[in-house]
């Protein structure tokens, strides 16, 4: 197994670390069963890459052993964003019986994670998503590891998701507020459902903390006495 690095990581604030420790503790009461999640969205830039991988890191930082997979095989952007270092193979190279399991599950410089990245674009994703050999690198990690997060392409912008949905135990709805309508939100909803996936909940992403009069002045009313005014 090699290993990555992540030379850029985000920093998260009070508000956003509270979010992920509420968002992972809402699914560890979920139940034990509960072990392999996909995250997507309604369409594109809605925030899922970010939510699914800080969820990842936030089950780590707890000492649950994560592999977190990069499934958007159609535009990722995790070794972008995150700048990552000594990349190798990726998830298109095993699904296409280029390389083994062994040679896309990596370790990372992020303690108790692991990582599959999705490696090159692939022209057929949907018919690799859907076969065999995806499934079976899910069904054989589910002893290796706590968790398994899967970060699935938009919904509403391709089926992909809907394909990922039927070797998981669950999904959440990445959803950016303001912006997604709630007919396109439904469409997206009764996808998941025609994959017979329980859908966990729902993730209200890019807030305006400061602009939202009701999580704006619950947090800093509530909170603020304790941690002090920050945000100002």
């Amino acid at each position: 197994m090699g290993k990555i690095a992540f030379r850029r990581k985000d920093k998260l604030d009070f508000k956003a670390n509270e979010a992920f420790k509420t968002l992972r503790t809402n699914i560890l009461f979920s139940g034990k069963d509960i072990k392999v999640i996909t995250l997507t969205s309604s369409t594109p830039n809605e925030g899922k890459t970010s939510v699914s991988f800080q969820l990842a890191c936030s089950f780590a930082a707890a000492d649950k052993k994560v592999l977190f997979i990069d499934a958007d095989i159609r535009k990722s952007v995790i070794a972008g964003r995150y700048k990552v270092d000594g990349v190798s193979f990726g998830l298109t190279h095993y699904m296409t019986g280029q390389r083994s399991m062994a040679d896309v599950i990596t370790q990372t410089d992020i303690k108790n994670m692991d990582i599959v990245l999705s490696g090159p674009v692939s022209p057929n994703p949907t018919e690799l998503l859907g076969g065999a050999l995806f499934q079976a690198l899910i069904e054989s990690q589910r002893e290796n590891y706590d968790y398994i997060i899967i970060d699935a392409p938009p919904l509403g912008s391709v089926i992909d998701a809907a394909i990922i949905a039927k070797f998981v135990d669950g999904a959440i709805l990445v959803v950016e507020s303001g912006v997604i309508s709630y007919k396109m939100l439904q469409r997206v909803k009764a996808q998941m459902e025609k994959a017979e996936c329980r859908i966990l909940g729902v993730v209200l992403n890019k807030i305006d903390m400061h602009n939202d009069s009701y999580y704006g002045n619950y947090y800093g009313k509530y909170y603020g006495k304790y941690y002090g005014n920050y945000g100002e």
